[in-house]
């Protein structure tokens, strides 16, 4: 007979007695517990980028040999309840035709890291990837228990990493020489990324492997390449940040092995949810092609004398000033010198060692309009021209001259400096009546046109004007930007980068300068330097006038503000919010983005400065307007959702981003909330107060629905019963008409239940042949399903109403015996319940149907049939899992003809609980077919189980004594009286020092006859004995005085137990034995 027969009589239920262990192999076969795991998301990729997702089973060991087989999915955000096969490792036609080719091509790829693991790739993600991915584990066995897929969540976003350098395409140095290369980074997107970058070198054709420089990793942490470490470390190669966005790489003393192709990369890194970071983009910047020359080696130097003329030191504004320098050392033909003039102890201008000129910050300016010249005139003679000289360049002068020795490696080495007798120049100031006029303060908006005046009047001849700027530092020199000659014609300065400065002379006596976008750069002092020239090469006067130019930030004027029109919708309603951009007239890219219960924001789209619009996501319910406000000097941008769903409820926000000083700088708006709620539901019901029907009767309770919404609504409906002894459900039947019964509900009212759905709607729920305990207050409670916009499913709170059912029975004298005793036995043995007719019909046509239930709250078993003899004298013993294992001890006892005891054979524990005996009266009618006529029941009836009574004692004797070291001390337990005849017994002794410190203890004599010692003391030292059953003892011997204490022992009791086992029963302690140990004399 196999494991499900039910068994139907007491014969049957016997042969059936494996079936627990049937069960219980079927439970273990099971194994663990599947479980799949997927990469935690979302996860955000750049377009173009590469997509890894990894994903495991744990619980489903693969075939022998084998591995376990994987499926990707994924849905769209287009269309989320559609399902599309991208690639299994099970199949090679599960992908769809969209993902086929790209899956051929090996451009979409599963790669095994395990046999329970595998990484989901592909190569280059496609703005259409975008979506919600499934992995799934296919099932090897026959049955399911556990997870077997696993979601992830993939955005896909616009690559705004920018990376450039102005450097050009290539570069000729000499050995020895310092470079500097700069490179602007800088991102555009909403989420929180890191950047990293850094400089690389790529040799020649024979060696075209790219070598690091130094990088500056995504924690802002400086990386010399392995090649450079030892110049990092002495300085010689630094990065450094300038600005928002330019990092600027300098090497000093080139050598020939740095010449090749140098270039800047950058990098993008994001942190996925389990805090791994992920490079999503990488660029690099245009390439320039390095060339290193190798220096002359020159002989050594001699020492140095050095001394300087000036035929004129008192010279009027305008004039010439020409300062002579002579250098005299041995072998000065052979010697390279380096020698500057200085000024008030500051540099003017200095000749190199190979006669190159370079002039301080102070003077550059004048030396590219021709007004410094300084060369080297012969051997040990130098010569510096000054003219038209200013008040400004009056001062003492100084000639300085270095020695300069060739290294082996090329470089110059610099000697001692040596300088000249000091010379006092006097500059008097001479009368004109040129004059010029700025505003000394000019205030300017971040991104706005800088607009700047000089006024110029009291000239006779030819003007020239340079413009120069300082920051706001007072002690900053002036440098130069741009300049108009006197012919007119507009040259920007050595050096400028600024390609966006430009100098005008609108009119004779105005000159202006215009910066086309003003940055935080651009503030601080600017110099309008006019000059009044009577001939071409004779300055008569020079005049300035300073300005200061505060250029106000962005964010002090410029803002983005969010807002709406209706931010509390109803589904199916159109939502409109509103970006207002103010006061911004910069070229910017417009971000609405939406954040759904996470700190991560989604794009919804982006709008960037030529026009374009990038969208992501589901953005089929949105659309875009624009408004440009010119009156009020704002543009807005118009979000609407068309048909609002709650899947477009959540935190929205709008941002701009502009670029100034190549950096995007980003203005945000606060989140604005928009929820969208379910409509109110209309949902009523009609369902008849109540009932009436005669016992035996096919019932049927209508509850009938009306809604304005039946024909796009679905209803889940559940029938409720309750009765004055209990509460349950009874059927439910879900808004996919699946139908489940209560878990309280008995095989036998299942059997006559039924419920159907008739036009209107009504929902029906059928009795069949109906009995008297089906009475009592039915609930038909409904909930209505809707469907939104996005097509998703949305229930509605339950409304119920009630009715009560009334059965009637024929008159009847069915009565039972009406004791409610409480039975207290031992555990073993026999018990029986009573159940009996007090008074009944006793004609031949009578039969009776009796069922035994049991209960037991504490462990949520209600009841339970144990027993029942059907009105065919059909007698079974149903099988229920709550109470296994008890069917072989019952028996239905029939001392007389109105008797239906129960009986219990060995009683256990377990049995404990309450009992009652349900009893129906039935009747054959004309038909021949069974008509219940009356029922009754018995009060309940409580069962109590005891294991035993505890009854253990323990000789509790106090006492204290001397013993010497040469004797052994014994510490006696005896168990006076055991709470069983089958008590077995764990002693242990325990020992303190007083009864102040905590007990230590000694030795354990387990039930098995097993020891166990706790103290250091030797097995021989310590002695167990157990002269009879119920004496024991421990002895110490040899003691020493430090084993006096305090000495006792403590006895657990173990009985046996029918349904448990061993179980411990009590624990008691002995008295305490006080023992002091003296040496052998004292």
């Amino acid at each position: 007979m196999s494991c499900s027969t039910r068994g139907r009589t007491l014969a049957l239920l016997l042969n059936c007695a494996n079936c627990a262990i049937c069960v219980l192999a079927v439970l273990l076969s099971r194994g663990d517990k599947v479980q799949t795991e997927a990469q935690a998301g979302p996860l955000y990729r750049v377009e173009g980028s590469k997509l890894s997702i990894s994903c495991s089973v744990s619980g489903l060991p693969p075939l022998i040999g084998g591995r376990n087989d994987f499926e990707f999915r994924v849905k769209k955000p287009s269309n989320p309840t559609l399902d599309l096969n991208i690639i299994s490792t099970n199949s090679e036609d599960f992908s769809y035709a969209l993902y086929g080719g790209r899956v051929r091509s090996g451009e979409i790829a599963v790669r095994y890291v395990d046999p329970n693991s595998v990484v989901f790739e592909i190569r280059h993600l496609q703005k259409t990837d975008e979506g919600e991915y499934e992995c799934t584990v296919v099932n090897t066995k026959g049955n399911y228990y556990g997870t077997y897929s696993a979601m992830t969540t993939v955005n896909v976003i616009d690559n705004s990493l920018s990376v450039s350098s102005s450097a050009p395409a290539s570069l000729a140095q000499t050995e020895g020489d310092g470079l500097e290369l700069s490179c602007d980074v800088s991102s555009n997107t909403i989420q929180h990324t890191h950047l990293s970058l850094g400089w690389f070198l790529r040799g020649n054709a024979e060696n075209l492997i790219s070598r690091p420089l130094l990088s500056l990793d995504r924690d802002f942490v400086l990386i010399p390449g392995p090649d450079f470490e030892g110049r990092y470390k002495a300085e010689l190669i630094r990065l450094d940040k300038i600005g928002a966005v330019t990092y600027r790489l300098k090497m000093s003393h080139l050598k020939l092995s740095d010449q090749g192709t140098l270039y800047c990369e950058a990098q993008e890194w994001i942190q996925d949810p389990d805090r791994t970071w992920i490079a999503i983009a990488t660029k690099k910047a245009t390439e320039t092609n390095l060339t290193v020359q190798a220096k002359e080696v020159l002989s050594d130097s001699a020492s140095v004398a050095v001394a300087v003329s000036i035929p004129h030191s008192s010279l009027q504004e305008g004039q010439r000033l020409s300062m002579s320098c002579a250098v005299d050392s041995q072998n000065l033909k052979q010697t390279f010198f380096s020698v500057a003039w200085l000024r008030g102890g500051v540099e003017l201008a200095r000749v190199g060692p190979t006669g190159v000129l370079s002039v301080g910050p102070d003077y550059s300016e004048r030396e590219r309009e021709g007004e410094l010249r300084a060369a080297r005139t012969g051997h040990g003679d130098y010569s510096l021209i000054l003219q038209p000289v200013r008040t400004s360049d009056q001062g003492e002068f100084v000639c300085r001259a270095w020695p300069e020795e060739r290294s082996s490696t090329g470089d110059f080495v610099q000697g001692a400096a040596q300088d000249s007798k000091a010379h006092t120049v006097t500059i008097a100031a001479i009368e004109s009546g040129l004059s010029v006029e700025m505003p000394t303060s000019v205030r300017v908006n971040e991104g706005d046109k800088l607009e700047l005046a000089c006024r110029v009047s009291g000239f006779t001849g030819q003007l020239s004007v340079t413009w120069q700027r300082k920051s706001a530092s007072p002690s900053a020199p002036f440098s130069s930007l741009v300049s108009i000659n006197m012919d007119g014609v507009m040259a920007k300065a050595e050096g400028s980068v600024d390609v966006r400065v430009k100098a005008l002379r609108p009119a004779t006596g105005l000159f202006t300068l215009e910066l086309e976008e003003a940055t935080q750069a651009a503030a601080g002092f600017y110099q309008c330097v006019v000059s009044e020239w009577k001939s071409t090469n004779n300055k008569a006067s020079s005049k300035e006038a300073t300005a200061n130019v505060i250029v106000a930030p962005l964010e002090s004027f410029a803002n983005v503000i969010l807002m709406n029109r209706n931010n509390r919708a109803t589904e199916g309603q159109e939502v409109e919010l509103i970006c207002r951009v103010k006061r911004l007239k910069l070229p910017r890219t417009l971000t609405l983005s939406v954040r759904r219960g996470s700190t991560t924001p989604n794009n919804i789209l982006t709008l960037y400065s030529n026009g374009a619009i990038s969208w992501f996501g589901d953005h089929q319910r949105y659309h875009l307007k624009i408004d440009n406000k010119i009156e009020q000097n704002e543009m807005w941008y118009h979000l609407i959702i068309n048909s609002a769903s709650k899947k477009e409820a959540g935190n929205y926000q709008c941002s701009v981003s502009v670029v100034l000083e190549k950096a995007p700088r980003k203005l945000f708006s606060s989140e604005l909330a928009v929820s969208v709620e379910s409509p109110a539901s209309d949902l009523a019901l009609t369902l008849a107060p109540s009932i009436r029907a005669n016992i035996n009767a096919d019932i049927e309770i209508k509850c009938s629905v009306s809604s304005n919404r039946l024909a796009l609504s679905r209803y889940a409906v559940t029938w409720l019963l309750k009765q004055p002894t209990e509460n349950k459900t009874i059927v439910r039947s879900d808004q996919d008409a699946f139908v489940t019964f209560g878990s309280d509900v008995e095989l036998n009212l299942r059997q006559r239940l039924s419920v159907s759905r008739t036009e209107g709607p009504n929902f029906v729920l059928t009795i069949r042949n109906s009995r008297s305990s089906d009475k009592g207050l039915y609930i038909c409670e409904v909930v209505q399903w809707q469907q939104d916009p996005s097509q998703e499913w949305h229930q509605f709170p339950p409304v119920s109403r009630t009715t009560q059912l009334t059965v009637i029975e024929p008159s009847s004298d069915l009565r039972l015996n009406t004791t409610t005793p409480v039975l207290k036995v031992k555990e073993g043995e026999d018990v029986e319940l009573e159940c009996k007719l007090i008074s009944a019909g006793d004609s031949p046509s009578i039969f009776y149907k009796v069922i035994w239930l049991y209960s037991e709250h504490s462990r949520s078993i209600n009841n339970v049939p144990l027993v029942e003899l059907d009105q065919t004298g059909i007698l079974t013993y149903p099988l229920d899992q709550a109470v296994p294992g008890r069917q072989e001890r019952l028996q239905l006892l029939r001392p007389t003809q109105s008797s239906f005891d129960l009986g219990i054979h060995t009683v256990h524990e377990e049995d404990s609980g309450t009992y009652v005996c349900h009893v129906e009266q039935y009747q054959l009618d004309r038909d021949g077919q069974w008509q219940q006529m009356a029922s009754n029941k018995t009060n309940p009836m409580r069962l109590i189980v005891k294991v035993t009574e505890s009854n253990l004692f323990i000789e509790n004797i106090e006492a204290e004594f001397n013993i010497s070291t040469m004797e052994s001390l014994t510490v006696p337990c005896n168990i006076s009286a055991q709470s069983s005849p089958l008590s077995e017994f764990q002693i242990t002794w325990f020992w303190q020092k007083d009864t102040d410190t905590n007990p230590r203890p000694l030795f354990t004599a387990y039930r098995n006859s097993t020891f166990h010692y706790w103290s250091a003391k030797s097995h021989e030292q310590l002695r167990f004995g157990h002269p009879l059953p119920n004496q024991f003892s421990l002895s110490i011997t040899r003691p020493s005085p430090a084993d006096s204490g305090v000495y006792f022992c403590e006895v657990e009791e173990w009985v046996p137990s029918l349904s448990s086992g061993w179980r411990k029963l009590e624990v008691r302690r002995s008295g305490n034995l006080t023992a002091n140990v003296n040496t052998e004399g004292e």
